[in-house]
């Protein structure tokens, strides 16, 4: 069915398939400043939902169930992706649908692996950016200190987390940021790809899957701001959280690539590309 530019209606899957794999062709081929630039700005859209949710979640004492607390926390981190998709940023965990510009021989795997490695390097500086920012403007001491106590929190248990474990809300969490990202490209209207984003992100924050890209944010924020609070944050290290990357980013890449990228190329492009 082709796409009908003239309808209000959201795209059907077989469209949005096809819209996929063309965004995925034109990514690949993006000079290098224009591609680490938008990199940079996704990394740091994705610290704003992750600075907005932290706060959200402070403090407290216990007063709301932890389920209401994580589900106030996902809804507002949507901030993040909200900002990339309608900000046109590059997020290294939603261009993992670029595998279907790949199946159908669109792009290179080389072109994709360095699209993606460019992506990611910017993400990170994007990130560790924006928490070195959150941590020069003493934003994580309101509350009374709330905001730091739950910032340390969420940064200790990342790095602590076993490989298999990590690498499975790893790929748990992509999962559903791909298919919101998915949905966003059917949408016809701002407020359509803000509800397509909406609940598939709330859900990956609210159940407690891991962001590596997020992760890039909230570790290093904790790193920088440990000192300043009482407790035993010994095996939060630099080292430790580049550790704890590779399972999340493993685990990322097959929720995106294979449930979401692979599975859709399989169902709606195979049989044209064949």
């Amino acid at each position: 069915m082709p796409e009908n530019h003239d309808s209000v209606d959201a795209l059907v899957p077989a469209d949005i398939a096809r819209k996929a794999e063309m965004i995925g062709a034109q990514k690949v081929r993006m000079d290098f400043w224009r591609l680490l630039t938008l990199a940079v700005l996704a990394g740091a859209f994705i610290g704003l939902g992750a600075m907005f949710a932290t706060t959200v979640m402070a403090g407290g004492d216990g007063a709301l169930p932890f389920g209401v607390s994580r589900l106030l926390g996902g809804l507002v981190f949507c901030l993040g992706l909200v900002l990339v998709i309608l900000g046109g940023a590059e997020l290294f965990t939603g261009n993992t649908l670029m595998v279907m510009a790949l199946a159908s021989g669109k792009v290179r795997l080389g072109e994709m692996l360095r699209a993606w490695a460019i992506v990611y390097v910017g993400n990170f500086i994007g990130a560790v950016a924006l928490a070195g920012l959150v941590f020069l403007s003493g934003q994580y001491r309101f509350g009374g200190g709330g905001v730091a106590e739950t910032a340390l929190a969420i940064a200790a248990s990342k790095v602590a987390l076993p490989f298999m474990q990590a690498l499975f809300l790893g790929i748990l969490c992509n999962l559903l940021v791909c298919l919101a990202v998915w949905l966003s490209i059917g949408a016809r209207s701002t407020a359509d790809k803000v509800l397509a984003i909406l609940f598939p992100v709330s859900a990956f924050v609210a159940a407690g899957f891991e962001h590596s890209v997020a992760n890039m944010y909230f570790v290093p924020l904790g790193l920088l701001i440990k000192g300043e609070l009482a407790g035993d944050f010994s095996a939060l290290t630099w080292g430790a959280f580049a550790l704890s990357l590779i399972p999340v980013t493993i685990g990322n890449v097959i929720g995106g690539a294979v449930l979401v990228g692979a599975v859709y190329w399989f169902v709606y492009l195979r049989r044209r590309e064949a």
